[in-house]
């Protein structure tokens, strides 16, 4: 499976880059790459990286997340991972890098946002 990315612009000057597919040895350039072109046009509010359609990532993959997350804290831009699959939460919990990207809970399909609460329960 590649790896595609897009690129939008949210409320507030956040810029979101969001990769679908498997971050690797043969893909992981292209998340430092779609980072550094974003830092390249402007400083935005914020960089968020949604991890949601993230199935797999690699050492080489988060190792690319962190230089990443270096190269926005040097040109004073915040970098924090949204929505983490479940797969990229384990990932960054068992290297012990999940609150250097803000410590995202995993992103669950089909997930309630916001507890239901039933009176008398």
């Amino acid at each position: 499976m590649s790896l595609s990315i897009l690129q939008t612009v949210r409320p507030g000057g956040v810029i979101e880059i969001a990769p679908r597919g498997e971050i690797d040895v043969d893909t992981a350039y292209e998340v430092k790459e779609a980072i550094a072109e974003v830092l390249a046009k402007g400083r935005p509010a914020r960089i968020e990286l949604n991890m949601r359609l993230v199935t797999f990532i690699d050492s080489v993959g988060i190792s690319a997340m962190v230089a990443g997350f270096q190269t926005a804290e040097v040109s004073g831009v915040k970098l924090i991972v949204t929505e983490p699959s479940r797969f990229v939460h384990r990932q960054l919990w068992v290297t012990g890098l999940l609150g250097l990207f803000g410590a995202p809970e995993p992103y669950y399909a089909g997930a309630v946002t916001t507890p239901e609460v039933i009176p008398g329960a």
